[in-house]
């Protein structure tokens, strides 16, 4: 009877927990609304730098990606919460109206990250265009714009679906680490729930079935993806 008893109470204290936890469902979400266009837009900017034949524009931008990729997004994260604020020109100027907020934070810390992966996973997608597809656009007339427009972003953008794709399920799961910079995302508030209730399994639970939730649905937005824009793939189902 005793055992019945911890048993009910340890699932109460999950569904309690999964009550709270969701209430920061809205701040994770937008942590992503905001990041992930901004991210995506800025990824097809320098994934142009990045093959452009300018050094002067491609070199910095490998620079870039070298140093965001080759260190931790919570280093990344630390840096700009932590360290912004020690810098008196921030500190006196109109952008500590914004970096003095964790959100803020977060959102620039993500957006840097996504930048540096997705502007590599576009730089492939954009190299894959061949030559071929290259020449026939310029034989109807095309302009460069015309070109990046109608050819080449549309050959590459349905090539790196499936790796972009894993870029959007990674940002969900990092938006976990803004809450170590005292923003109440869900992460934030299953650790204040241990905190208060020493019960870190039940808590932890609670945030990974909606982030799992959240990845379900990012997966499933990818596919749908794939299939409008991947022809062939309807054929092969059909």
């Amino acid at each position: 009877l005793m055992q019945s008893f911890l048993s009910f109470l340890n699932e109460f204290l999950l569904f309690r927990n999964f009550i709270e936890v969701i209430s920061g469902l809205d701040n994770t979400l937008l942590l992503l609304i905001i990041s992930l266009p901004i991210g995506f837009v800025l990824s097809l900017i320098f994934a142009l730098g990045r093959v452009s034949k300018n050094k002067f524009i491609s070199k910095p931008i490998a620079s870039y990606i070298f140093v965001i990729r080759g260190t931790p997004l919570l280093v990344q994260i630390y840096l700009i919460y932590f360290g912004l604020g020690s810098i008196e020109f921030i500190r006196e100027s109109f952008l500590w109206y914004l970096l003095r907020e964790p959100f803020w934070c977060g959102v620039l810390a993500l957006t840097i990250n996504t930048v540096a992966y997705g502007s590599e996973i576009f730089r492939g997608g954009i190299q894959s265009v061949t030559k071929g597809q290259i020449e026939s656009g310029l034989s109807l007339g095309f302009n460069k714009i015309d070109l990046l427009r109608k050819i080449i972003f549309p050959i590459a953008l349905r090539k790196v679906l499936p790796s972009y794709g894993n870029e959007l399920i990674l940002m969900v799961k990092a938006t976990s680490l803004v809450s170590l910079t005292t923003y109440m995302e869900m992460t934030g508030i299953a650790r204040k729930i241990m905190a208060k209730t020493f019960a870190p399994v039940e808590a932890f639970i609670a945030a990974g079935i909606l982030y799992l939730f959240l990845n379900f649905l990012m997966v499933q937005f990818v596919k749908y993806l794939e299939w409008k824009y991947n022809p062939h793939l309807r054929i092969e189902q059909s």
